[in-house]
């Protein structure tokens, strides 16, 4: 991971006010964040940015984040960025189907800014320790 996406989030979600909400609160936090309305663009937007941490939506339209997480996942280019999937999916069996597509995080909305940014900041700190890198 470079420098200069050492803090790069892409935040993947259609709904404009959960991703104003987290975009927000984690440029206060000193990240650069970037965003993505679609699973399709989400997947373009990973392969060109190669953020340090993804956080996934996953009910969006044209392409969901079930399956854009297991593309990501399986795409040589991508595979070693964390995931972090934040949905208000939270029936029985989600967590374990979220672990299969291949997320490294399973977060329920709503979830507080706070929560997330830490979890960020655990997964980026994660990342790093397994290249043998120095933040």
């Amino acid at each position: 991971m470079s420098d200069g996406t050492a803090r790069l989030v892409l935040l993947i979600d259609d709904v404009d006010d959960n991703v104003d909400m987290y975009a927000q609160f984690l440029e206060f936090e000193g990240y650069q964040v970037e965003t993505a309305a679609n699973g399709v663009e989400g997947l373009e937007r990973a392969r060109a940015l190669k953020p340090a941490v993804i956080i996934m939506d996953l009910s969006m339209p044209l392409l969901d984040g079930w399956k854009a997480t297991r593309e990501l996942k399986t795409d040589e280019k991508t595979r070693e960025i964390p995931i972090i999937v934040l949905t208000a999916h939270a029936m029985k069996g989600t967590a374990e189907t979220v672990a299969a597509s291949g997320a490294d995080v399973y977060l329920v909305k709503p979830c507080l800014p706070e929560e997330l940014e830490a979890e960020v900041r655990r997964q980026i700190e994660r990342a790093f320790a397994l290249q043998g890198s120095v933040i």
